[in-house]
């Protein structure tokens, strides 16, 4: 796409936004439909694109991605009727007898920036918020994933018109032109560095901004935990997707007194799990680059399980590193693979310490069966989200919302709460002509500053 057609489509989505037809509640609905059905038609090019991005199975193209795709486009037809009611909200005394309510209006042209990791769940489920709150819509899906990117572009461009919904294709030229425009939303996916970008480009306008980030996230292997549940969960939601997740466990934090229990039983998971490209269990890391920047990380030393790596096939085998210190190179960024830093830790108070002096991360992952324990990480800890004898999974709740604290991101979204992120809820006061008092009124004399004080009880 040229440049200067970029300017054009945002242009020509301000002014079919201030014609009021995105507005209805119905044409939202039928343009939530309509999205839905060109991806079911069009499942198999969705599938097709990843395959050749990741080499991802359909299983896992459909289930972490596809499918709740179509719940969150199901969710919004479901309940955007309600949503988009106006709310009453209780009438102070001194405003009788007037109607209070908040009206949620659509925030205007919007831009949505995928992420590449799973560039359909990042890209797809912010549009349809965008397009349930009753806005005009910009998709920028990340180039990196290109052929999911071109599959998002050939579905919408076939279905939509540009002045509607729009995907802008392209790299940091097409980016940088986008953050350029005015908006009236900026909805990001994406790492910590270019979501400062987006934040400096979005402060130009004063254009609110969600922003999905990431972090190192921690879990927490207690002494009382079930083990072998834990290893189980926390396995396979570490290499899913060849931990390329942003909520995926970052490290694990186990007490040293089953330490060893742990690291055999996490090595006789990953055996039985079998990850390979063949079982279509294990992904291709995006890019070479990502790829040798994960190989640096590892240290031979250290590795008590994998550690293999082949560059030009973008694989790096499910890896274990045992007696690791915050201090150490893995330790300083996000992973962002399939590399397990392992630390031992004796003291609960300094390990607490030592995360919360670091920035806050966007998921806490805690094994335990001791309540105190639970209460005192989670109370202590900050972070966006989280799980108890769970990782991963409170993601696919839509009712709780998704969204980082710090610097693992701003605002949050799923469901409802995607709705909101979309929305201004203006605060309306509704007063009637047949009564009014003459308190507020100039002359202000002592008897009406006697009668106020009387009224609200001020002595």
């Amino acid at each position: 796409m040229d440049l200067a057609d970029i300017e054009k489509i945002v242009e020509k989505q301000r002014i079919y936004f201030n014609t009021n037809v995105t507005k209805d509640v119905s044409f939202r609905l039928n343009q939530l439909k309509k999205l839905k059905t060109a991806l079911i038609e069009n499942e198999q090019l969705l599938h097709d694109a990843v395959k050749k991005d990741f080499k991802k199975s359909a299983f896992e193209s459909f289930a972490n991605e596809v499918f709740l795709v179509y719940e969150e486009i199901d969710i919004a037809v479901k309940n955007v009727k309600w949503w988009a009611k106006r709310k009453r909200v209780k009438t102070n005394l001194i405003n009788f007898p007037a109607k209070s309510y908040r009206l949620p209006e659509p925030l205007g042209t919007t831009l949505v920036i995928g992420a590449w990791n799973y560039p359909y769940v990042t890209s797809l489920p912010p549009v349809i918020s965008a397009i349930a709150a009753g806005n005009t819509v910009i998709l920028k899906p990340s180039e990196l994933a290109n052929n999911a990117s071109k599959a998002m572009y050939q579905i919408i461009s076939e279905v939509f018109d540009q002045k509607y919904l729009a995907v802008v294709e392209g790299a940091v030229p097409e980016t940088t032109t986008l953050l350029e425009q005015k908006f009236d939303k900026i909805f990001f996916t994406g790492s910590v560095p270019v979501g400062k970008i987006v934040y400096e480009a979005a402060s130009k306008h004063l254009t609110p901004v969600t922003l999905e980030l990431g972090g190192k996230n921690p879990t927490f292997i207690t002494e009382s935990c079930d083990l072998k549940r834990a290893v189980q969960r926390m396995i396979w939601a570490k290499y899913l997707n060849s931990g390329q997740i942003c909520v995926a466990p970052d490290y694990v934090l186990v007490h040293h007194s089953i330490k060893d229990k742990f690291i055999e039983a996490a090595k006789k998971e990953i055996e039985a799990s079998q990850f390979s490209f063949e079982n279509g269990n294990y992904v291709q890391i995006i890019t070479e680059k990502h790829t040798d920047r994960l190989s640096k990380l590892i240290d031979p030393e250290k590795v008590v399980h994998g550690g293999e790596f082949n560059i030009s096939e973008r694989y790096i085998a499910p890896t274990i590193m045992q007696d690791v210190s915050f201090d150490d190179p893995i330790m300083l960024d996000e992973i962002f693979g399939p590399i397990l830093p392992v630390i031992s830790y004796d003291n609960l108070d300094e390990v607490i310490s030592k995360i919360k002096s670091r920035p806050k991360p966007l998921a806490i992952y805690v094994f335990t069966k001791d309540k105190q324990v639970k209460q005192k990480l989670l109370s202590e800890i900050s972070s966006g989200t989280g799980a108890v004898n769970e990782a991963l999974m409170q993601i696919t709740n839509p009712n709780l919302p998704f969204g980082g604290v710090g610097s693992s991101g701003m605002s949050s979204y799923h469901g409802k709460f995607g709705f909101d992120a979309f929305t201004h809820y203006k605060s309306i006061l509704d007063k009637p002509n047949w009564m009014e008092t003459n308190l507020k009124y100039f002359p202000h004399t002592p008897r009406k500053l006697k009668l106020i004080k009387q009224m609200f009880r001020i002595s």
